[in-house]
């Protein structure tokens, strides 16, 4: 390991594994270790519960099941989790954190393309999604499928976690220098509090610039990777007059006008724009590894794909319309393998696209 500060690359989680700092249930399997995060997986069984919870300081979530499962689910065989509904799954890994490092957690690509809507929470957790510096004990998803019910099994990886020695987010200033030395997106930079990036609503010129979840489809099994007709669960969106409205409680996905590059010695995490631009929520699942995009792993800069959901009332989202931002964070070592280089990754190169899930798009 190093004393550097930054986000722990493949081969520092590597060695977190064979020290114990992170212990699972099962043995490692080849790419759960990722160039700079984890993957984690479900466990045996789940349990529905009648709403989300934070366990709260001092309490463990296992003590406080009681007071909201409706009942268990036996995930074995492989059990359907339906839209709607809330589970709490233990997963296969755990932690026993030093003083010197902390977490943060996302849904994966593909989860969060199903609208699949999944948090990380521990014991004595105040927050979704983040573990504090020293934090031992186990690991929690709470899952809940917004657009579509799912089949799930153990081993699923639907979050993943990355771990940081302090704290390494780039300010503007030297994201302005990033970007003046390795180009991070393909046009000017809009750079303020993170690296600004628009909505896509003309893919040059195409007839299809988004896809809109269907209300009522059948059942997704999630081990089946490009399996799915696409028209059975999504209809195409268009946006001839330069705007499309969205609607309250739809879920869109959506492209970024800009391509996005994250060099070797960087990571980034996509973050919602500010609500002031519009009530509507972007992207769920926000981790851009090192080499996402780059030249060197295959990558000439990839498209942000996004997963749009609008909330109060009916919103115009219009063509080149800032949406979020990325935090650009240094890697405390380069990682030993870059996203895209060697990983099977599904979304090097990506444009518009839905979850690994699907076959092609056939118009």
């Amino acid at each position: 390991m190093t004393d550097q500060i930054g986000v722990l690359p493949s081969q520092h989680i590597a060695t977190l594994v064979d020290t114990g700092v992170i212990s699972t249930t099962e043995p490692l399997l080849d790419g759960q270790v990722q160039p700079a995060s984890l993957d984690l997986r479900l466990g045996h069984m789940a349990w529905r519960v009648r709403a989300s919870f934070l366990p709260g300081l001092g309490r463990k979530i296992a003590d406080r099941l009681p007071e909201f499962a409706m009942h268990e689910v036996d995930l074995t065989p492989g059990a359907v989790l339906e839209k709607g509904c809330v589970y709490i799954v233990p997963l296969m890994e755990s932690l026993a954190l030093p003083a010197t490092i902390n977490a943060v957690a996302n849904a994966k690509s593909s989860t969060g393309r199903l609208d699949l809507f999944t948090r990380l929470i521990t014991d004595d957790g105040v927050e979704f999604d983040r573990i504090d510096a020293g934090y031992t004990g186990p690991l929690y998803a709470e899952i809940s499928p917004r657009s579509f019910s799912v089949l799930a099994r153990p081993g699923l990886r639907l979050n993943q976690i990355r771990f940081r020695a302090g704290q390494s987010i780039l300010s503007d200033a030297d994201l302005l220098a990033a970007h003046e030395a390795d180009h991070l997106v393909d046009g000017p930079a809009n750079i303020d509090g993170g690296l600004g990036f628009s909505v896509d609503l003309n893919l040059g010129g195409a007839d299809i610039i988004g896809y809109r979840a269907k209300p009522h489809t059948g059942l997704i099994d999630l081990d089946r990777i490009g399996h799915y007709d696409p028209c059975d669960f999504w209809e195409p969106v268009s946006a001839t007059s330069g705007h499309i409205i969205l609607d309250p409680g739809a879920f869109y996905i959506l492209a970024s006008r800009e391509a996005v590059h994250v060099p070797p010695i960087y990571a980034a995490e996509m973050a919602p724009y500010v609500a002031m631009v519009g009530e509507f929520r972007v992207h769920y699942a926000g981790f851009f590894d090192p080499g996402f995009g780059h030249a060197n792993a295959g990558g000439k800069g990839s498209r942000g794909v996004l997963e749009v959901r609008c909330h109060e009332a009916p919103f115009v989202l219009e063509h080149g319309q800032t949406v979020g931002r990325l935090v650009y964070e240094q890697m405390a070592a380069p990682p030993a393998q870059l996203y895209g280089s060697d990983l099977g990754s599904n979304y090097q190169g990506q444009g518009l696209k839905l979850s690994k899930h699907f076959k092609e798009w056939k118009a």
